[in-house]
């Protein structure tokens, strides 16, 4: 009996592979849907721009199909691959610092609004309340932000280890660093990413949890309402 589609799509990493490595070179398009975001992500992260970051795919992905048949399983397939897309983030962000002003990379106010939401998609709610989607839009597009502000040396550690959920032995495997200096450079960059949402947000911690405005009238007449009609007073 044929396996189905459903079935061959859930088939691990190094069988896939191993088909691939066998003919079956159709099969490869598995390998890029189940890590299309992963590579987005990192390579979006480390370079802040979306066309490149998706150039970057393409060339990672061109690149791991070359060398499939050097693939050795000492790591990880994702890891292995995930290093590979690393390494051409790295590689075209040295050659756009050789090339260009050290501002030309970064976007503008306008572009930022129309990329803000696109880097963390996954993340989006189906909820079809207007309200909340509007909310959590908001709350992607602070924290995207933040992450853009993080150095370059943290970005990387952070989208790998606090957005996609990697290991720290994987992220020092993909970004070729130790253990401890993925553990030291993630406490940091979470320490800058909050700093960073309460700058955006306009807040402070004594902000939080307001209770003012109509809100406190509201209250305060439904208490005298209801001692009212309680007649407490008079008991």
């Amino acid at each position: 009996m044929f396996a189905t589609l459903n079935q061959i799509s859930l088939l691990p990493d190094e069988e896939v592979i191993s088909r691939v490595l066998d003919g079956e070179t159709a099969l490869y398009e598995i390998i890029m849907r189940r890590y299309n975001q992963r590579l987005y992500r990192i390579a979006r992260t480390m370079l802040r721009d979306d066309d490149e970051a998706e150039d970057v795919m393409q060339d990672a992905y061109v690149r791991a199909y070359a060398s499939l048949d050097q693939f050795a399983g000492k790591a990880k397939f994702s890891t292995w691959l995930t290093k590979i897309a690393v390494h051409e983030a790295l590689s075209r962000l040295q050659k756009k610092k050789r090339t260009q002003p050290a501002s030309a990379g970064t976007l503008s106010a306008a572009e930022r609004s129309d990329k803000d939401g696109q880097t963390m998609d996954a993340l989006r709610s189906s909820d079809p309340d207007p309200e909340q989607q509007t909310l959590r839009k908001e709350t992607i597009s602070f924290l995207e932000h933040a992450i853009d502000t993080l150095p370059e040396n943290y970005r990387s550690v952070f989208v790998l280890r606090a957005v996609e959920n990697l290991s720290t032995a994987e992220t020092a495997a993909c970004l070729t660093l130790t253990e401890e200096t993925v553990k030291i450079r993630l406490l940091r960059s979470r320490k800058m990413v909050r700093r960073a949402l309460y700058l955006r947000a306009g807040v402070n911690c004594a902000a939080a949890f307001a209770f003012l405005g109509q809100r406190c009238d509201r209250v305060v007449q439904r208490v005298f309402d209801r001692l009212a009609a309680d007649n407490v007073r008079g008991q």
